[in-house]
């Protein structure tokens, strides 16, 4: 069963107000069969407690019940918009990546990287490091070493940081959210 908010589950709730619900019942049935001769009796005083603490808690869980069921629907309702929300960006930013890989394989050709170059250059650029890149690669980390001085020789750029800035530098938000810059 599914917690709510840390409480008991939803369909105990449901359980238990039909549980005092029968204990109320079951109490009022037997007051009516007692027949009491006066109407304010202990007895009767004691099972017509019985019958109202009995409804009261009947009716705190069924409305327990309830709330933890619409509390439920509601953030069931919030995951589906969210995932909706979700499954729009990856498929908007996943043509515009599309766009941005066809051009880093267009730079990577101009500068003549080998497949094994291209692949460390993607890595380097993902921050993954040389004794990871390896790992990954199924190389050792001096292969990876290489294999990036290569990139870094080819591209005539100095480094790691280079490389990304060559590729990343341009990105920025949309000028709507950009923070205004300070003057100097």
């Amino acid at each position: 069963m599914r917690e709510v908010n840390g409480d008991a589950p939803p369909r105990l709730y449901l359980v238990l107000a039909a549980l005092f619900a029968l204990i109320m019942v079951a109490a009022a049935a037997d007051l009516a069969m007692d027949r009491p001769p006066t109407p304010w009796s202990l007895h009767v005083l004691a099972e017509a407690t019985l019958v109202l603490m009995s409804l009261g808690a009947a009716s705190y869980l069924a409305w327990g019940w309830y709330s933890a069921l619409r509390e439920v629907q509601s953030l069931e309702a919030e995951v589906a918009e969210r995932q909706a929300e979700r499954d729009a960006w990856k498929e908007r930013a996943g043509r515009l990546l599309e766009g941005l890989s066809e051009a880093m394989a267009d730079q990577f050709s101009s500068w003549e990287l080998t497949g094994a170059e291209r692949e460390t250059a993607l890595m380097l650029l993902k921050g993954y490091s040389h004794k990871r890149i390896g790992k990954l690669t199924n190389r050792s980390e001096r292969t990876a070493r290489q294999h990036s001085v290569a990139v870094y020789r080819k591209s005539g750029l100095a480094g790691r940081s280079e490389l990304s800035a060559f590729f990343l530098e341009d990105l920025l938000l949309p000028a709507s959210e950009r923070p205004e810059e300070e003057e100097s």
